[in-house]
């Protein structure tokens, strides 16, 4: 039994793609023209020189290449940037977010965690 003051979170069921209960910390980012249709945990790299995210492929050299974010809704940066909301810290499901090109739960985990990104 809960006292009036508090709540069981255990009745509100997470989105899948959150894994736990880990402060999550949101910002807009800009997804870059050309990073095409992203899910939600689609993990984000920053282009260092528009400061623009788009999907973390190991082997980029713009700076994308190493992870920063969790994209939190699905978007379509095909044609156009698109400004999205981001996760910044929190802890996800790894079976649900998307790695680039070279990344994987296992590779990217220990940096996301100097982020306070858990997976």
């Amino acid at each position: 039994m809960t006292s009036a003051s508090f709540s069981s979170q255990t009745s509100q069921p997470l989105p899948s793609l959150i894994g736990g209960d880990f402060p999550r910390v949101t910002r807009l980012v800009t997804v870059a023209s050309g990073a095409g249709v992203l899910k939600a945990g689609a993990v984000l790299g920053r282009i260092t020189a528009s400061k623009k995210f788009t999907l973390s492929a190991a082997a980029a050299n713009d700076g994308s290449e190493a992870v920063r974010a969790v994209l939190a809704e699905p978007v379509d940066a095909s044609l156009s940037d698109v400004v999205a909301v981001a996760y910044l810290t929190g802890e996800f499901a790894p079976g649900e977010l998307t790695f680039g090109a070279g990344h994987s739960a296992a590779s990217a985990a220990d940096a996301l965690r100097d982020l306070s990104i858990f997976i």
